[in-house]
């Protein structure tokens, strides 16, 4: 089932589609198109719903072009504020309404995060290999990729494991043929137009350049990912000196 998602009373084209996803959840289609347009729109989406939650809300999981929203079915059902003849109607209307109180972009705009990062060969053993794909030197590498204001657009695959937006075109690398069969925690990698950081130490087919020291997902946290979609990165290099005692006084 989808529902265009468009004012009332209003002939204009609607904004994104509804579509049925299970008894307890919808997911809100922006588009195919994987840019900043898009995922701003998903973004004000998400901090709306978060803002102004309904009766039975769970928990909303944005995407690169999608937001999936969480409820509890029955009380969705019994809720007095939300009206239609099921919890997806429901859900349908309370979206209709909600996109008429949209939050400006700049208004929910964060600071960026710093991330220190070192890209030292050692934890960067593809830096190498990435630098002579482009052409260029592993200084120039470096300089480029932490020269940029990256965004996080999902967090997925594994808990905590951040997809960000803004590699610099001349950095696209290909992903490996033959994925690593483990890549350490805080790595941070290439692969096509992404920069990628592994949370944990798992399998892995980016182009690894470098290497974070914090822990990027901790479940004693009371937020365990350190990053979540929207927020905006900025690498810092370090030496790996530094890098040794970052990751020792996060270990602790």
């Amino acid at each position: 089932m989808r529902v265009p998602f468009g004012r009332p009373g209003h002939s204009s084209t609607p904004s994104f589609n509804i579509h049925f996803l299970s008894e307890s959840a919808v997911t809100i289609e922006f588009g195919q198109e994987i840019d900043e347009i898009t995922f701003n729109r998903v973004h004000q989406l998400d901090e709306l719903v978060n803002r102004l939650p309904f009766e039975g809300f769970i928990a909303t999981v944005p995407a690169y072009t999608s937001l999936a929203i969480f409820y509890d079915t029955i009380q969705v059902v019994q809720a007095k504020q939300l009206y239609g003849l099921n919890s997806f109607e429901r859900i349908s209307n309370y979206l209709i309404e909600l996109q008429q109180q949209a939050i400006p972009i700049n208004e929910i705009k964060k600071e960026p995060i710093h991330l220190p990062i070192c890209y030292e060969e050692e934890l960067g053993p593809d830096l190498a290999y990435v630098a002579s794909y482009h052409n260029i030197s592993t200084q120039e590498l470096i300089k480029l990729h932490s020269s940029t204001t990256y965004k996080v657009y999902m967090i997925g695959f594994v808990p905590g494991f951040a997809y960000l937006g803004g590699t610099p075109s001349l950095l696209e690398t290909p992903r490996k043929k033959i994925p690593r069969k483990q890549v350490p925690a805080g790595s941070v990698g290439i692969a096509g137009k992404q920069t990628g950081i592994y949370p944990l130490e798992i399998s892995g087919g980016w182009q690894i350049i470098g290497c974070t020291p914090l822990r990027l997902f901790d479940i004693n946290r009371s937020s365990p990912s350190l990053l979540r979609a929207g927020d905006e990165v900025i690498f810092d290099t370090i030496d790996l000196r530094e890098f040794k005692r970052l990751r020792r006084s996060n270990e602790s």
